[in-house]
């Protein structure tokens, strides 16, 4: 209906990642769910809308992509224990406040639901002396999630005077270095909001 009338329209699709039978002819094609199937029809029909409107359409505006999110808890550890469960090997599960198992996007779309921005929003990356800086939305929310990241990085990030910036605890090497980040910001980006998870 966009290509047809030149609309804006979105949608959210939500399926159950319920599994295919394994004698069917989905499974044996490699789609393990139905989740699987519905993002291989969504790509396929992409394909299928450029195809029969190349000549009615501006090719280079139309959106065809998604995002496919799954539902899972939280990117932060259970930090909460009884005084009886403490013992002195616990401790190194305590070095990071984020599970192992989480990547940068993950903390990413963490930070945009815990802020109420949409999920449906322009983002890029780009890797900046070796870091990787995540902007979303040109500059709604601006994230680092590297370990000991460089001032230099702090200060291109603070340049680009986003509405929220957002770091890791451990992208600092210490206590002084996390509050140098908020002095960077402080000079160069005072509007805009900095938090580290």
């Amino acid at each position: 209906m966009n290509a047809e009338d030149g609309g804006h329209r979105k949608y959210i699709m939500v399926q159950l990642a319920e599994k295919t039978d394994e004698k069917s002819d989905s499974y044996r094609s490699g789609f393990k769910n139905i989740c699987e199937i519905g993002q291989e029809r969504i790509r396929k029909a992409s394909k299928k809308i450029l195809e029969d409107n190349k000549e009615n359409i501006d090719i280079g505006n139309l959106d065809i992509g998604f995002r496919v999110f799954k539902l899972d808890d939280s990117n932060m550890t259970n930090v909460f224990y009884s005084v009886d469960d403490y013992s002195q090997d616990l401790l190194s599960n305590l070095e990071s406040n984020i599970k192992s198992d989480r990547n940068d996007l993950d903390l990413l779309f963490g930070c945009l639901l815990e802020w109420g921005l949409p999920l449906s929003l322009p983002y890029n990356s780009e890797v900046i002396e070796g870091c990787t800086v995540h902007n979303y939305n040109n500059g709604d929310l601006v994230a680092c999630f590297n370990e000991n990241i460089p001032d230099s990085v702090i200060k291109y990030i603070a340049k680009q005077q986003p509405l929220r910036a957002v770091f890791r605890d451990s992208s600092f090497a210490n206590s002084p270095s996390k509050i140098n980040v908020g002095e960077i910001f402080k000079s160069l980006a005072s509007d805009t909001r900095v938090k580290v998870i």
